[in-house]
């Protein structure tokens, strides 16, 4: 009887033991898979051509310029890689972010690194349903400063052949539109 108790237990706990990595395999599963998140983001791979504006003054007229862009799917579809060139106020410029989709945490995150710096700027989003665009907070170092600045980002896809981005320091509270860029499809 013993035996056959033991033999139970022993039984019930390996059944348990195995819907439990079953259900934390399907965790697993769900947190890497791609969804409809990465594949919106996937439609922008391609070839694009970019127009930006840039204020150094808020008061000012923006310096303008125009360069070249590329949007790719990194690691089986689980991120977006931009990588862009160009000038900026008269120099060469490039610039590689990284962008993908937390399933987790249901959040948007990006990276982005340029010629410009030698900071990495990280920044945390959610897609905002009413003005159909992705929102973006985080920081960046500002060299003039020498601290971290509050920065915030928007980007929006208008159609399958044009996508905007904003940028905005955010100074005592207060927003400073910064950049404007619009991606046009090559």
């Amino acid at each position: 009887m013993k035996k056959l108790i033991f033999i139970i237990l022993l039984f019930s706990f390996y059944a348990i033991n195995s819907f439990a990595q079953n259900d934390d395999m399907k965790k697993w599963m769900d947190y890497m898979t791609p969804g409809k998140e990465q594949q919106a983001m996937a439609k922008l791979n391609g070839d694009w051509n970019f127009t930006s504006k840039f204020w150094m003054d808020p008061a000012g007229e923006p310096q303008t310029s125009t360069g070249t862009a590329k949007f790719e799917s990194l690691l089986g579809g689980r991120y977006s890689q931009l990588k862009v060139a160009g000038k900026m106020m008269g120099m060469d410029f490039e610039g590689i972010g990284v962008t993908g989709y937390d399933n987790g945490k249901k959040k948007y995150y990006s990276t982005w690194v340029d010629n410009f710096g030698t900071g990495i700027m990280t920044m945390e989003g959610v897609y905002d349903e009413n003005s159909k665009q992705t929102i973006y907070t985080g920081k960046s170092f500002d060299p003039i400063s020498n601290s971290d600045m509050d920065m915030k980002q928007t980007v929006k896809v208008i159609n399958d052949n044009t996508c905007e981005m904003e940028m905005f320091s955010i100074v005592n509270g207060k927003e400073f539109k910064n950049m404007e860029i619009t991606y046009t499809r090559k």
